[in-house]
């Protein structure tokens, strides 16, 4: 299964750099953004049967098995994704890997007549192999795996399978000279403060990091509320369903011509232009506008809740990266390190998964900063309370802000 997943989370990387660079070379395909669309929906509505609720039906399959997983969510993902992106909708790529692994998963356990509890192992397994395999992260997948399911609490008897198909899946796609997007803290420079002899830490640093953190859960919260609301808000809007996405293509054609600027469309991990706002370019001094954040947000929510397709996780990286880059100029700290803390700890706040992200944070950045990154994804988690971006995830966190 995970050999599979990694092959096809592959040619799902390969495939997705090259209908990105496409939409550089040719920027007139963004005004077909509609269009995709309208495409889009009616894929879903011949072919995607329950397909079209994505991360959150592998879960629900996961908790309480009902119709299963089809095998058409596969190909059905892969394709919408590449749609999405080719024509300048904000989205990301994690959702399209979990639920390759997650589809692969379940068609390999189908044939194998696996019992209900070899099933449900097998498709945490296969999120592992996905995510593990998409971002190069294999101990991150296999932890996110199993604290996703249930906010606050984690499943153990499943750790070993998905961290071997995660190591596995990654694998895979390393094998194939697929690589990832590799960023860098610069180092801390040491500074003289209060009790300096007798700590370890900077405490003014600290102090920095947990305000920080306290914003990160924020925009995590908004990010989450956003995307729900948008999607609950164009439904009732909208008895015609596929004029939903498009005016969610037309909202975004709109925003673009009025900033002048692309950087807020795709990924936003490749520069189209020299300066433009990337998660790379985030980590260095100057690497993003003020507000950076709070568009990729609004461009996200409004491409994800009108129906477009791929995930949430590398506009999550954006948000929590660029957020940090303009904290770091506020609060006089490092640039590199609160871009990196922003990258993991939004993340952290919108899936309920801080452990993972803080593994995630050694993975890509060392493992120097482990207390920079327990302090960051577990008060974005707190703060950020039972908002987040998987409907189908169980148990609740402790709320810090609630509405009426």
């Amino acid at each position: 299964m995970a050999i599979v997943t990694g092959l096809l989370i592959a040619l799902f990387l390969w495939l997705l750099t090259t209908v990105v660079h496409l939409r550089f070379q040719y920027k007139w395909l963004l005004f077909l953004l509609p269009v995709a669309g309208i495409v889009i929906h009616f894929i879903y509505a011949a072919v995607g049967k329950s397909a079209e609720k994505g991360n959150n039906l592998i879960i629900e399959e996961i908790h309480q098995p009902g119709g299963g997983v089809p095998w058409e969510m596969s190909p059905i993902i892969l394709i919408t994704t590449l749609i999405t992106h080719l024509f300048g909708g904000s989205a990301g790529r994690e959702g399209t890997a979990v639920q390759i692994g997650g589809s692969t998963a379940a068609l390999i356990g189908k044939w194998l007549k696996l019992n209900e509890d070899d099933t449900k192992m097998l498709l945490t397994a296969g999120i592992a192999a996905g995510f593990g395999a998409v971002f190069g992260t294999p101990l991150t997948g296999a932890v996110f795996a199993i604290e996703v399911l249930t906010k606050g609490k984690l499943k153990y008897n499943v750790l070993l399978p998905a961290l071997l198909a995660s190591l596995i899946g990654d694998l895979t796609v390393s094998a194939l000279h697929v690589h990832h997007t590799a960023y860098h803290i610069d180092e801390i420079a040491k500074t003289s403060y209060f009790l300096s002899a007798y700590l370890p830490v900077d405490l003014l640093l600290l102090g920095k990091i947990g305000f920080a953190s306290i914003l990160f859960g924020m925009a995590s919260m908004l990010f989450s509320m956003l995307v729900h609301t948008i999607k609950t808000f164009f439904n009732r809007l909208f008895s015609i369903k596929w004029l939903i996405p498009v005016v969610g293509g037309l909202i975004i054609i709109v925003l673009t011509l009025i900033f002048n600027k692309s950087d807020y469309l795709s990924l936003g991990v490749d520069a189209e232009y020299p300066g433009a706002v990337t998660i790379p370019s985030s980590f260095l001094p100057g690497g993003a506008d003020t507000w950076s954040w709070l568009w990729k947000i609004i461009y996200t929510t409004i491409t994800l809740g009108t129906g477009f397709k791929g995930g949430e996780v590398t506009p999550l990286f954006y948000i929590g990266s660029t957020l940090g880059n303009t904290l770091s100029f506020l609060l006089a700290a490092p640039t590199s390190l609160f871009a990196a803390l922003g990258f993991i700890a939004v993340f952290a706040g919108a899936t309920k998964t801080p452990l993972a992200c803080v593994i995630m944070g050694i993975e890509l950045f060392g493992l120097q900063y482990a207390l920079f990154f327990f302090i960051a994804c577990f008060i974005a988690n707190f703060v950020s309370g039972n908002y987040g971006i998987y409907s189908a995830q169980r148990g609740k966190m402790p709320v810090f802000f609630k509405f009426r």
